[in-house]
């Protein structure tokens, strides 16, 4: 697998599990996804794309002046990681996931022109839980003199092995074999197989991008 981050570092991702209820149905296109089929179940299109998300406490950064403070008064600058996106090719032997984000930043002094750097990361996990690799990367904030506010956008991408998020025919015919009343089988969700469940969380994968955050930041944004 390889990752960039803003074009240059390498960056990393992350795994997502994908559930199905006991009515859903795996579908290969896009047409039918949501639809009800003729089992009555809903279709539900899996892809090989990783998922994109910002982590819980971590899509927001805030400094203070003095550094140690926590005092509301004493709030520096507060940056927010805001519209994620992002885009998927979905062909050839790797899937392309690049990821794009705006961060916003306030200032409480707007005096002078300022610069303020930000660092951020990239993380992939696999299987929900599994982390395969993970980067800092930077965005630089500029204040020109009298604004309080300024933005800057940052990115990063990721190429994936198809293979490696590709379910194999066999999983993908136990999730989607029909089921008729009166089956043994019938009311149990596919997922809740523990070999096809960990064979599609072993297929996942997702990319979870945030402000790399310390310890201190980290627990105020989480008690605050």
């Amino acid at each position: 697998m390889i990752f960039a981050i803003n074009g240059d570092l390498p960056v990393p991702r992350y795994a997502i599990l994908f559930v199905a209820s006991a009515a859903a149905v795996f579908v290969a296109g896009c047409s039918r996804d949501g639809t009800i089929d003729s089992s009555g179940g809903i279709a539900v299109t899996r892809t090989p794309c990783p998922a994109v998300a910002v982590p819980s406490y971590t899509g927001d950064i805030t400094l203070f002046d003095p550094p140690t403070s926590r005092d509301a008064r004493a709030i520096d600058i507060v940056a927010d990681l805001t519209n994620l996106r992002s885009r998927c090719t979905d062909s050839g032997d790797d899937v392309v996931a690049t990821a794009t984000f705006d961060v916003i930043g306030r200032r409480s002094n707007p005096s002078g022109a300022r610069e303020v750097t930000l660092p951020y990361f990239a993380t992939i996990v696999r299987a929900g839980r599994l982390v395969v690799s993970k980067r800092v990367g930077s965005v630089t904030l500029s204040f020109k003199d009298g604004d309080l506010r300024a933005a800057v956008r940052g990115n990063a991408s990721a190429n994936v092995d198809r293979a490696a998020a590709t379910l194999s025919s066999e999983i993908t015919e136990r999730i989607n074999r029909k089921r008729k009343a009166g089956d043994s089988d019938a009311a149990i969700d596919p997922i809740a197989d523990p070999e096809v469940r960990a064979a599609v969380a072993k297929a996942s994968f997702e990319l979870l991008i945030g402000f790399q955050l310390t310890s201190d930041q980290l627990q105020y944004n989480a008690t605050r």
